[in-house]
């Protein structure tokens, strides 16, 4: 078992402060597991909504919930949206004889009522894939290959990897979206998905996937937020600024899970990733996913123009503007579309993220990062004053 000590440090300080932390993520993430560690040496009820038990239990949800003390661990809550009103009027207790925690594997705006009836009650906890903090940066090809879902990446083999990363995308396909209104056959929504998956690391284009598989654009684009929903994809939006320039508007599209990607692109092997086209925007989805998990997602972006400039991700963090380029490339140098990025956007400093064993400054404010340091690079711009890194 790999420990995520960074989650339990999390949750401990969001549930000192909120009566209510909700613990988000994609299934098989880990956050049972998390919830369990965090429940030992505490006064704790778990309550596991996919259980025929809890589930009578809560068919009087009031009577099961109010006379509970101490820490309340409430799984799946997805699948019962009815008790966030409830949940409100629990946390609103004085004194408050329990604090719960709610386990989901659904974005936030589709659990009905969870931002209207917990505002300000209520603090949101994501947890994401393995990552190279948690895994070691030395283990970065394997993550990358078998992605950061825990059973696939401890997996003895790869085809066992395999078989569970198919079992998931029937499981979301069949279970988890039907429950969001999709109502296409799995067979379509396998090739559905699997377009996206082709899509991954470009601008999304609805009409195009429609017109594929014989869906309106509008249908299309439900579909797509129905995945991104389960967390299984990301739809990095664009940044936008006044430059007199055409920018594009539309979002980019990637597999957040680098296993499930490769799974969906029926690569049987990392040498068949080599050799694929998709290599390059592999390596981009993988790195990407690693930058957020230190910086966040709630405000990343992407940026290009009609003219060619583009930067992979822009993230607003400590304060800053940072750049990112995903490269898989041995020694990239700067490019005019990184100059003119650094001018128009006023970047406070842009990484060019690398597979290889370098890290060293390419100009001012630009340096090459190799994945191996690129957690201990991130923490180190945390911590430094804009002044001070500007003459690093």
């Amino acid at each position: 078992m790999i420990e995520r000590k960074k989650y339990l440090e999390l949750l401990a300080t969001r549930i000192e402060h909120y009566p209510v932390v909700a613990l988000l993520g994609p299934r098989q993430i880990g956050k049972t597991t998390l919830a369990q560690q965090f429940m030992a040496g505490r006064a704790a009820r778990y309550l596991d909504l996919e259980s025929a038990a809890a589930l009578d239990l809560m068919r009087q949800p009031s009577s099961a919930l109010e006379p509970l003390t101490g820490l309340v661990v409430i799984d799946e809550i997805q699948r019962m949206p009815e008790l966030f009103p409830l949940l409100r009027v629990l946390a609103d207790r004085r004194p408050l004889p329990a604090r719960f925690l709610i386990l989901g594997s659904v974005s936030p705006w589709l659990m009905k009522g969870v931002t209207e009836s917990l505002a300000g009650r209520v603090s949101f906890v994501d947890v994401a894939g393995l990552g190279l903090g948690e895994v070691g940066a030395e283990q970065h090809r394997r993550l990358w290959w078998r992605g950061g879902f825990p059973v696939p990446y401890l997996a003895e083999t790869d085809e066992r990897a395999r078989q569970w990363q198919e079992d998931m995308e029937r499981t979301v396909i069949e279970r988890d979206l039907a429950q969001f209104g999709v109502s296409e056959s799995p067979a379509v929504m396998r090739r559905f998905w699997a377009m996206v998956a082709h899509y991954h690391g470009q601008t999304w284009n609805s009409s195009e996937i429609g017109r594929s598989l014989g869906f309106t654009e509008k249908t299309a684009r439900r579909y797509l937020d129905a995945l991104a929903a389960t967390f299984m994809v990301r739809q990095l939006p664009p940044w936008f600024e006044n430059l007199g320039k055409r920018q594009v508007k539309a979002p980019k599209v990637y597999i957040r899970d680098s296993g499930m990607l490769h799974g969906l692109l029926h690569l049987a092997s990392p040498q068949r990733l080599e050799e694929h086209p998709k290599l390059g925007a592999s390596w981009e989805g993988f790195a990407l996913e690693q930058a957020l998990q230190i910086t966040g997602d709630r405000d990343a972006y992407f940026w290009a123009t009609h003219g060619g400039a583009e930067l992979d991700l822009m993230v607003l963090w400590q304060g800053r503007r940072i750049g990112f380029e995903f490269k898989f490339a041995d020694a990239p140098g700067v490019t005019k579309s990184m100059r003119v990025a650094m001018a128009d956007l006023k970047l406070d400093r842009l990484l060019v993220v690398v597979p290889g064993k370098e890290s060293y400054n390419l100009g001012p404010k630009v340096e090459m990062v190799s994945i191996l340091h690129l957690v201990d690079r991130l923490s180190r711009l945390a911590q430094a004053e804009i002044g001070c890194e500007a003459e690093d």
